[in-house]
Parts: C-alpha cells; structure tokens; sequence
C-alpha cells in the first residue's frame, strides 16, 4: 500500500480512531523538488576584467572556463556594480545594490538606507527561495555580505550564510584572505586550514575539495534531489597567490608588457567575435606608463607580477576542472545550470607600481618600489600580500577603460558565462543582449518554472529588480528586456538606456588628468559642477568602449539621461552621494555593547573579528596579560592583532617581554624587556602614549612612547614614530595566546602558542596609564 501524503498544513486525510487497527496513516510530504529539476552554480570570481580569461581573448591558459563558453554561451554584455559585495548581493537577491543597502564593501558601510549594510531580509537570497523548492543550498568561499560588526562569535547569525538560506558554509567572511593562513568558517564557526602552507596547502583547492563533499554528501543519499552552489573562491582577488610551478609557466610571456597585451588581445577579441566589428580600442590610460619607457628592473618585476597573476588564474581554472569533473563522473553535469561571472573590472588596489602589500593601499602608505623589486623571487608566496601594478588592470579590461571602483564599462562590463547542457541547445554562440548581475535570479527563477515567492519566513517580499534573460538563451537575436539602468560606486555615476550611456566620472577621467585622488570628496557644490559640465555621453552601438564622447552634440539627449539617474536614484535608495574611499572605514558603526573602554578576553577562544575587536588606532591603549610563568619560562604570544599585511603582537621569547609592531611591512618597531620574566604569576603590559598625531592621508597613524611593564614596573619603552592609520590588517583579527594565520612578524613559526598559563587579557583604551617614577630607569635604559 503506498503512503498517503498531504501538504504541510493541510487538513490531515488519513483516519484516526481509537486504536491502530481501526486507523489509516497518512504522512507530511517531504519537501521535494519538481522532478529532473536541475542543480544550479553560482561562480562568482573576483577582480577578473573582461579581457582575461582565455575565452575572451587573453593568453592566460583557462581551459575549464573556455570549455563553459565552448559548450555554452557567452555574453559580452554583462555588467556589474564595480565592486565586490554590491554586486554580490546584487547575484543573490535579483534587487540593486542600495535596495540591498549595500552602497559599498560592509566595511565602508554608511547610516543610510542605501548604504548600511544590512541587507533586508525582504531581499530574499535565491538560497532561501531553492531552498524552500526542494533544494540542497551550500555556499563555498568569500561571502563578504554580513555588517562587519556581525562577524564575530558574538553574532547576530541571521545575516551569515546559514542565515541567508544556506544549509552548509566554508569559506571566509570577509573581502579577502590570505591563500595559505586563510580565516576559515565552518558553517557557524571557526575553523583552523586543515594543512599548513609547507604541506602545500592552498585555499582555493581547500574549497574544491569541500565544493565536491558537499555535494557528494548529498547525492549518496538522495541522487535526485537538486542543489544550489554559490562557489566564490576568491581568486583574483589580491594577494595574488601560487606557486612557482604555476607562475613559472608563464616566464617571459608578458615580457612585451601591458601595451602589447592589450593590442594582441583587442585583435583576438575581434577575431573570436567577442566585441563589435566597430569595436576601438580605448585610449592609454593617463595614469599607466608608457612600457617602454620603464626601466629594466620595473619591467622584469611588473613581468613578474603578471605572471603570478596568470598562474594564479591558471591554478584556478584547473580547480573548476577538478569541479566539473567530478558532476560529469556522478552523472550530474548535463542538468547542472552553471553561470559564471565577475564581481567587477581588474582590480587597480596595487597602484602604479604594485604591491607586495595591498593593506598600504587601505592605509593609505605610499609603495616602496626598492621593496617590491627586492621581493621578486618571492611574490606568489606566503610572504606577501602581493597585487599587480595597475597597468596589467588597464590592459585586463581591454577593450574598455578605467577599472574597478568606477562605472565607466572597464568597472562594470564582466565576463559572463552560462552552461546547461539540458536546457540549452545553442552552443558556443555569444550573446550581446544587455544584462546586470540583478538579471541573474529572476533568469534562474524563470528557467527552474519558480515563482517568486511573496514571503519568506514570513517576511513579505520586495519585488525583484532584475529581468529574465533566460528568452536569450537559444535565440541569439532576442532583445534584452533590461532597459535602464543606473550605476554608481564612490560618486563614480552612470546610466545606461537603451543603448546609450551617460557617465559622470569621479574624481575624473583620470587621476592624472583631474589631480586628484580616490576617495576625493564631494560636497554640495562639486556635485552642482559636476552635474552642470562633467557628464559624459556615449552611443554604445557605434562606440561600445566609450571612446568618443558625444555629449556636446547630443545636449538633450544628456539632460534627459542626467534626469533619468535621478529619477533612479530616488527610486533605488542611492542618495546620498558619498565618495569617500578608505577613510569611510574609521567611521563610528553600530557595536553590541556599546561606550566599552575595557575589553577582556580569554584563552582558547575563537580569533575576534578586526571589526568587533577592541579599536586601537589612532588613540592611547594598554594591553594586560595575567598569566603565570612555570618554571624554566615561557615562550609565545600573548595577545597578537593583525597578520603578516599588518598589526602588532605582545610575546615572550627567550624568557623577555617584547612588543612589535608591523608597519604594513614597510617597517617594524619592536620593544625587548631589560631583564626576564620572573617565574609565577604576573600581570605582564604594554602601553601606548599618543604623542604624535595622525596624519591619514598622508598613511600615518598616531605615533608615541611604547611601554612595556612587568607587575607595574617599567622594564622597556621605545618610540613609535607612526602606526597604522586605517586598517590593523585585512581580515585578521585578534587572538589571545597565539598569533595564527599568517605571522605578525617573522620572528616565529606561527601560531606561537604561548606555553605558560594566561588567565585573562585586557585591552584598555580609556587613556589611564601607568604613572609612576620611572626616570631614573628611563636613564639606565637608553645606555643600553
């Protein structure tokens, strides 16, 4: 007899009577999929420009990617937010990136409604939707859409991935991560990487092989039921990590520098038909130097980096095979939906001479170009937190220009690519009909026959913002049904209508041409001026790069788009204009427990979130360890902040108290006590005395007198000159009795347990300190 089903919260239809025999079961329905639903991936890659990814004309090596557009589509119309976690949560909800209050990176969020932050849960997450049609939902990777100030142990949960509609999470949740020492997540919890960088461990094959676990987890039990993947490796994003064997594949490619790159690729790109026949190559940006008039040793490290990039790439690449295998091995790949995009245009984070530090770019610390050539055998290694120089960002985005950050179509026109065998028939065509990341759910939606759900979880729901693309999928003809569109990132705005595009371009065309910076602010008045002469009007069919400005000719057809941004900005919570860049991260954000001046932590705890950590910069601090010293000493750290980008750490090491203090690798400041640390129980401290202001624009943080005290006695002091400014580290957070991750320092294998007992430590930043006599010790120390 077959079981007797009925929807939950139906009217029970079976039999009940006084005993069993007299009774007729009848059971809840599981919540089932419609039958031969298929799986469906989201990858989302970082920092990865249009002109790339071998399919799109680039000489770096991506076979799995190109196999995509090969055995699928490939649109060359596809357009983004200009920045990471905007369009990210534009991919997940089908709505814009203000309605999702996501004006910028959380980080940079704002006391706006357009820009706090939080995503409203009337934003349903395509997660949520799937995973209430049948679906198993996991996400993989970055996730970077949770308030910074929520990442700690302390939550909220509600707006981490199992919150969101996600049934299992790996991955980090901030912007970036290191690629050997990442900060792991675990569904709800910490984890440490599963091998150490010396046994050869990578994230990105981290995350494969938990990408492939997941599903195979699930697929041994149940074959048929359908899953959701939102696989976000965070490749390409800074640091650009490999290793030698994949970035020495690449000696010598780019050689001819980013000049050349950009016309071999422009040139293939027609030749595949990727762009327009009337496609013209962008102008050389103002702000990258002509190649040939670099200096041999620049040319040989900018080489360099582009090669790491390239194996970077590769190395990724290789992991989607390993990926797409493994579907095609357990029968699943020809009913497996994939769309594969960028989150925005190449990456400029580097600046003009890259970096083998991308935190003194959030921090606004000039590049050292006699470090970065120093450190050339060593880039794509643990050491660095390496990025390109931005003329390999220029030439990424070729054809366009500018890049990531800005609207202009280098920001904001991605690769994107779609796959399924089973739904769809064309093969290997390119699509030009327009489409933003807000098109990519409700695309899913219409494809699955899902609608829309009005509530979830109770919440009723907002419309969805996107519009369906799935009609493109086998008419290579088909119109897009994406008409308008308005973009806008750091007061960098634009529009697009039909064919047309209206760009406004802040703080310029570019910093060279404007003298100004990133972050350059505007006020009332520039917006006026910027609204009266700045606007900038291109006919995208007769001039898809953006080469030719035709504003001054068309005037009316301007004022109209101008308008028209406006209209959009007040329908979609884009106000106000704020074009501030890494100085927006100091600003004062909501916090648990507020008007705090003492923090205590404790041992064996889970790493603190920088974001939820006590606030050091910039202001006077102590930090007391109470521990006790067995016999024969002690060593390791006591309380460390921060990674090998930036940060400081408060350590014992043969049986002395030392502080030290990583300028963002540009230089270390270190304090070593006079004398040992006694055996027993002490309350070991380090104070910092504001004495020089900051200077954040200029990328120095309040310097001072630092301290060291053993029971209240003063036993070493040195001078601070300047700290960090802006950011301890990117990602890193605050650990008691260890310093894990990548080291602080390289004067220790990390973690650096500390091997004595620790009760407690506690970060004051009231401003009380230690007063004492300490002259005549000041006196015996400086003979030292």
């Amino acid at each position: 007899m077959a079981l007797k089903e009925y929807k939950p919260g139906a009217a029970f239809p079976g039999v009940i009577g006084r005993t069993f025999d007299q009774s007729s079961p009848a059971w809840p329905e599981p919540n089932r999929a419609k039958k031969d639903a298929p799986n469906v991936i989201f990858i989302v890659q970082d920092d990865t420009g249009f002109g790339q990814m071998g399919c799109y004309g680039s000489p770096i090596n991506t076979p799995n990617i190109d196999a995509l557009a090969k055995e699928g589509l490939l649109y060359n119309n596809m357009h983004t937010t200009a920045l990471c976690s905007p369009t990210r949560s534009c991919i997940l909800t089908g709505r814009n990136h203000h309605s999702n209050a996501m004006s910028c990176i959380t980080e940079g969020s704002t006391g706006y409604p357009g820009g706090n932050g939080n995503i409203p849960f009337e934003n349903g997450f395509l997660s949520e939707i799937l995973l209430k049609n049948g679906y198993n939902t996991y996400a993989i990777g970055k996730w970077h859409l949770t308030p910074a100030e929520q990442n700690s142990p302390a939550g909220p949960y509600d707006r981490w991935p199992l919150g969101r509609g996600f049934e299992r999470y790996y991955g980090f949740l901030g912007g970036d991560t290191h690629q050997y020492y990442p900060e792991l997540v675990y569904d709800n919890h910490q984890v440490e990487p599963p091998k150490t960088p010396e046994e050869g461990y990578h994230l990105t094959e981290d995350l494969t092989d938990k990408a492939i676990s997941f599903i195979a987890d699930a697929k041994q039990i149940a074959p048929d039921k359908p899953f959701f993947l939102y696989f976000c490796p965070g490749a390409m994003h800074a640091p650009h990590h490999v290793s030698k064997e994949w970035a020495d594949k690449y000696k010598g490619k780019f050689d001819g520098g980013w000049d050349d790159y950009r016309e071999k690729v422009f040139a293939k790109q027609k030749e595949l038909g990727i762009i327009p026949k009337n496609t013209e190559l962008s102008r050389h940006d103002p702000d990258v130097p002509d190649w040939n008039s670099l200096p041999a040793d620049e040319k040989k490290l900018y080489a360099r980096m582009m090669e790491v990039f390239a194996g970077f790439l590769e190395h990724t690449d290789y992991n989607y095979g390993r990926l797409f295998q493994f579907l095609k091995d357990i029968g699943q790949w020809d009913n497996t939906l994939i769309m594969f995009i960028s989150d925005n245009g190449a990456s400029s984070e580097g600046g003009p001479t890259g970096s083998v530090n991308e935190n003194k770019f959030f921090n606004n610390i000039p590049e050292d170009l006699k470090q970065n050539i120093a450190a050339i055998d060593d880039i794509g290694g643990p050491k660095y937190f390496n990025h390109y120089a931005w003329g390999w960002t220029h030439a990424g985005n070729t054809p366009f220009k500018r890049w990531k950050r800005e609207t202009y179509r280098g920001g904001v026109s991605d690769p994107f690519l779609v796959h399924w065998p089973k739904g769809i028939k064309s093969k290997g065509e390119v699509r030009d009909a327009y489409a933003h990341a807000i098109d990519m759910v409700p695309t899913v939606l219409e494809a699955l026959g899902i609608e829309a759900p009005q509530q979830i979880k109770g919440t009723t729901q907002s419309p969805i913002e996107g519009h369906s693309f799935a009609h493109t999928f086998n008419d290579k003809k088909a119109k897009s049904n994406h008409l308008t569109q308005y973009f806008e990132m750091f007061g960098h705005r634009s529009l697009y209508h039909d064919g047309w595009r209206a760009v406004c371009p802040w703080p310029g065309t570019s910093f060279t041409e404007s003298g100004l910076t990133f972050g350059a602010p505007i006020d009332k008045d520039k917006l006026a001026e910027l609204d009266a002469n700045n606007w900038e009007l291109y006919n995208l069919n007769e001039d898809p790069a953006e080469t030719k400005n035709i504003a001054a000719e068309n005037r009316a057809k301007l004022i109209g788009m101008i308008a028209q941004w406006y209209v959009e900005a007040g329908k979609y919570k884009v106000l106000p204009i704020d074009s501030r860049g890494v100085t927006r991260f100091v600003d004062e954000r909501p916090q648990i427990t507020v008007g705090r001046t003492s923090y205590t932590y404790y041992p064996k705890t889970q790493v603190i979130p920088s974001n939820t950590a006590v606030n050091v910069l910039n202001r006077p601090f102590s930090v007391t360890a109470d521990v006790e010293i067995p016999k024969g000493g002690a060593e390791g750290v006591l309380y460390s902040m921060g990674g090998n980008d930036g940060g400081f750490t408060f350590f014992m090491k043969d049986n002395k108290l030392h502080f030290a203090y990583n300028y963002a690798t540009a230089e270390y400041f270190r304090v070593v006590s006079i004398g040992n640390v006694p055996e027993g129980r002490h309350k070991l401290r380090y104070e910092f005395e504001v004495t020089i202001k900051p200077d954040a624009a200029k990328g120095r943080g309040a310097g001072g007198n630092a301290q060291l005290y053993i029971d209240d006695k003063l036993v070493g002091q040195t001078e601070i000159p300047y700290t960090l400014p802006i950011s301890m580290g990117l990602g890193a957070g605050a650990a008691v009795g260890s310093d894990p991750g990548s080291p602080t320092i390289p004067d220790y294998k990390p973690p650096y347990e500390f091997t004595g007992k620790i009760f407690t430590v506690t970060v004051d930043v009231s401003g009380e300190l230690i007063v004492d006599k300490e002259a005549d010790l000041k006196m015996i120390m400086a003979r030292q």
